[in-house]
């Protein structure tokens, strides 16, 4: 505190010789009393210290409020005069007071009007602390809050450009089949999900779909996204096995030491004479579904352990052919889980949507996620992702 030293020193003097006046005039905070029009009738030698004022500069000359800066002054009119009225007091307002050297000394202000006994207002007894110390740490608080907000939006964004790069915005051609992808993160999208699909090509005709949900959200789920789909790009050109890439995927993600790991659909499709054979891994993931023209939609695969999370588990494979008109739609559990109160939009929502649907895949993509979007009253709950494999 600015001359707090000497103040205090006198101010213990004062209390061990019991001086009443000069424990007013040295006492560690300053003192000030005004006439109810404010101005000043007393001061005590500490605020003069502090200030640089002199008694007789300010005593019947200056009020309270022309010690203010312009914004105190405008506080003193607009809320502390009022309040004085009509409480009687006020408490730790934070002021700044502008010193003979045009300085500014934050202080905290309290103060107390007496009135006399027929109720009138006598005199306002003003006590000011110096809060320098307090307002430098104020500031520095909101310095790192305002760096914090920073470096979080930078991870922000550096996520969601990471994400935007592990979500394909079409996906690409594949001759011989119709691929369709959608997908919409949670709640205004703001927050990086963990949802993500990938389709890419291994040689001709041979193609590898991948849709899966990393635990958790923000920039970790985003590094994880990616470390899971360039790792399944990698293993898929060294093994023909979706099985294989997955027990290899598994063991990437345990070697990194990472407590998140994910669910997984991998789906490799290689093309011959009959139409497209279609093997599939489910590492925790829902199952997909399987679409015949002018049947219901039926659960294809087989439950799987999840991807990340133990070491050497053994995993299941699925093999069937898609013939013309066929279909098969990969989805998270965004759209099952999608809810409306208490209520699920659960399988059922989703085969409503599905079955009899014969239409392009993008047709189908875009109808469940506007459905599960209409259940939710289009506030997603969760990530969605959806891809349609179709056989024209």
């Amino acid at each position: 505190m600015t001359g707090a030293g000497p103040a205090q020193e006198a101010f213990q003097e004062a209390l061990l010789e019991d001086d009443p006046e000069l424990l007013y005039d040295r006492a560690p905070c300053g003192y000030l009393s005004t006439a109810p029009d404010g101005t000043i009738v007393k001061v005590n030698q500490t605020f003069l210290s502090w200030t640089g004022f002199r008694r007789e500069g300010l005593v019947g000359r200056r009020t309270f409020a022309q010690l203010l800066s312009v914004g105190g002054r405008i506080y003193h009119e607009t809320h502390y005069a009022p309040m004085l009225r009509m409480q009687g007091s006020a408490r730790e307002l934070a002021l700044d007071v502008v010193t003979a050297d045009g300085r500014r000394l934050p202080v905290l202000v309290n103060a107390v009007l007496e009135r006399d006994p027929h109720g009138e207002p006598r005199v306002v007894r003003v006590a000011l602390f110096d809060a320098t110390d307090r307002r430098e740490y104020e500031r520095e608080l909101l310095r790192e809050k305002h760096r914090a907000e920073q470096s979080e939006a930078r991870a922000r964004a550096l996520a969601q450009t990471l994400q935007q790069t592990l979500i394909p915005p079409t996906p690409p051609h594949v001759p011989g089949l119709d691929v369709a992808g959608v997908y919409r993160p949670a709640g205004t999208g703001e927050e990086v999900g963990g949802d993500f699909y990938d389709v890419f090509q291994v040689a001709e005709d041979d193609w590898v779909v991948i849709l899966g949900d990393i635990c958790g959200k923000g920039v970790e789920a985003a590094v994880v996204t990616a470390l899971v789909r360039y790792t399944v790009r990698a293993v898929s050109v060294q093994t023909p096995d979706p099985v294989e890439a997955l027990s290899r995927l598994n063991e990437v993600l345990i070697a990194q030491g990472t407590d998140r790991f994910c669910t997984v659909v991998l789906l490799r499709l290689r093309r011959t004479d009959r139409g497209w054979n279609a093997t599939l891994s489910v590492g925790g993931h829902p199952l997909p579904l399987h679409l015949k023209q002018g049947q219901p939609a039926e659960v294809v695969g087989e439950p799987g352990p999840l991807v990340g999370a133990f070491p050497g588990v053994a995993r299941t494979e699925t093999d069937l052919l898609l013939s013309s008109g066929e279909m098969l739609l990969l989805y998270t559990d965004g759209v099952t889980e999608g809810r409306r109160g208490r209520e699920m939009y659960g399988e059922h929502g989703l085969l409503r949507v599905v079955n009899g649907h014969a239409g392009p895949a993008a047709e189908l993509a875009d109808a469940v996620l506007h459905d599960v979007l209409e259940y939710q009253e289009h506030l997603a709950r969760d990530d969605i992702a959806v891809v349609v494999v179709r056989v024209p």
